[in-house]
């Protein structure tokens, strides 16, 4: 698969990584156009980057400015845009009146990782693919700031946080415990939150019943070999090709021969032009038709030629250019 096949009147940019469904999915955008590439275990993945880095605006809006962003920004936007990004997030609570019903969760990442969230309803688990959560239940249904206020007591009461680093769930997929400790996990936190009904939880929030699901085989880590290093940034020219192993949250994992799995976080991506890498076969389009690529072979060449940090040593391995 190439992720975008670059035309003389310009590029299609990556939007990152989607979950709309219990497959990964690559969003992209040229001009007023979107389209979606599904990804598939097993398929070739490869591009280029090209030129600079460009702010991707603010809700579905382009940067008025067309800043330039920095290489290992997670964001992808300038500082304006991530302002009027979050301004109208409902982490920001700058909507109190919406009416619909939300969902109050409990996520688990890894040993000793567990976060409480809320979620719009009508997502469903949408939201508990896209942070990369091995394992979640709900909790509980409401209001907006029934949940939200669910989440605070929770989140004081059993000394958990609301979110956890990438990094940090990055380095314990590769060492994850078997399904029946990691369901254990969520059940005995949802006991402890359980117990906290009638003394500080909302009145207007339903309880739901404990439903552990785990999410190993959707992101394929449970078959998949342990990342040994991640992109740390990409860089004009810079090539990332292998074969898509696994994907949890923003992450990729790709096997690159002579290296190992490494992981791309797609929140890096946003905001390039990429382009196709010409010794890279192509198994699916970007974007659409109109990229102009070509179906090719089913297998997968690779390389990787940008910056490169090692999972959970933070080390830079050297020597890719």
């Amino acid at each position: 698969m190439t992720c975008e096949v670059r035309e003389s009147g310009g590029g299609w940019r990556c939007a990152g990584v989607r979950w709309p469904r219990e497959v990964p999915e690559l969003g992209w955008s040229r001009g007023g156009d979107r389209r979606v590439s599904v990804l598939a275990y097993g398929a070739g993945l490869g591009f280029r980057a090209v030129g600079e880095r460009h702010c991707v605006g603010a809700r579905g809006n382009v940067c008025p400015l067309g800043a330039v962003v920095p290489g290992r920004s997670t964001g992808g936007r300038c500082a304006e845009c991530a302002r009027l990004d979050r301004a109208h997030s409902v982490a920001a609570d700058t909507m109190a009146d919406d009416p619909r019903t939300y969902r109050v969760y409990l996520a688990w990442f890894g040993p000793g990782m567990v976060k409480v969230g809320i979620t719009g309803e009508e997502r469903g688990a949408a939201r508990l693919r896209e942070q990369g959560a091995v394992v979640f239940s709900w909790l509980g249904r409401g209001p907006l700031m029934a949940a939200r206020r669910t989440e605070e007591v929770l989140r004081a009461a059993l000394g958990v946080p609301d979110r956890i680093p990438y990094a940090k769930k990055r380095a314990a997929r590769g060492q994850l415990p078997g399904t029946e400790e990691r369901a254990g996990a969520v059940a005995e936190l949802y006991a402890r939150a359980a117990e906290l009904e009638g003394r500080g939880w909302p009145e207007s929030l339903e309880r739901l019943p404990l439903e552990v699901v785990d999410q190993g085989q959707l992101f394929g880590i449970d078959r998949a070999p342990a990342p040994v290093r991640s992109v740390r940034e990409l860089v004009d020219g810079g090539v990332v090709a292998g074969r898509l192993v696994a994907a949890a949250g923003p992450d990729l994992h790709l096997a690159v021969d002579g290296v190992g799995v490494v992981v791309l976080d797609t929140r890096l991506i946003t905001g390039w032009d990429l382009a196709a890498v010409p010794d890279v076969p192509v198994r699916a389009r970007a974007g659409s038709d109109a990229a102009g690529s070509k179906a090719g072979s089913a297998e997968a060449g690779s390389d990787v030629r940008v910056p490169l940090i090692d999972i959970g040593g933070g080390g830079v391995q050297g020597g890719l250019f």
